[in-house]
């Protein structure tokens, strides 16, 4: 089947945004210690694309030995945001990125299937002047999954017509649990049995054989 639509994740994909972000998760885990932060580090780096705000639950639960309460969760969500947003309003683009959605644009609809909150993916993309580029700009909540499925669905495709451009495990479960296509960008997923590169810079090629 030829592919109809494009999804794309955000951070590691458009933008390149993730360390930025890793550095953010550590500076809200500092002051409870090198161990508690390098937890929180590699907790956050395993789970990519979760929504932040379950990161914080996780920490707090697991690391803190307690539930996080609605006003520390929404205080956290303040100080990351304050941490991390105006590097990522200036960060590089993927290689890659710009030419693929400019190849795409008008062509197939493009959609952003993003972890972080949506109002500051859309908020981000406007200002880096991309807002424009896609049919939709989905983020959290909901988790992964169930945001795929809502656009495939929203976009009237069938799901083996859509492709999910992601940079972490959680990208390709959800292309997995919807029955999306999926290519793999970055190091944590070479190697995958599914397309991959370590930027965009071969995805045009690719989508070129397969509409």
């Amino acid at each position: 089947m030829k592919l109809e639509c494009l999804v794309f994740d955000c951070d590691g994909v458009i933008l390149d945004s993730v360390p930025v972000k890793t550095r953010a998760f550590a500076r809200l885990a500092e002051p409870f210690g090198p161990e508690a932060r390098d937890r929180f580090v590699m907790y956050h780096t395993v789970h990519g694309g979760v929504s932040r705000y379950r990161k914080f639950a996780w920490f707090f639960r697991e690391v803190l030995g307690r539930e996080i309460t609605p006003e520390e969760s929404e205080e956290w969500g303040r100080r990351f945001a304050d941490y991390a947003l105006d590097e990522v309003r200036r960060c590089a683009l993927i290689p890659g990125a710009i030419e693929v959605l400019e190849t795409w644009r008008g062509r197939l609809p493009l959609y952003v299937c993003s972890g972080a909150p949506e109002e500051e993916v859309r908020a981000v993309l406007a200002e880096r002047g991309l807002a424009d580029m896609f049919t939709g700009i989905h983020g959290s909540p909901p988790a992964k999954a169930e945001l795929l499925a809502r656009i495939v669905n929203g976009a009237g495709v069938a799901p083996e017509a859509a492709l999910m451009v992601g940079d972490a495990v959680t990208d390709r479960d959800a292309a997995e649990q919807v029955g999306t296509r999926f290519y793999g960008v970055g190091p944590e997923l070479k190697g995958g049995p599914f397309p991959w590169g370590p930027d965009l810079r071969g995805l045009n090629a690719w989508i070129e054989d397969h509409v």
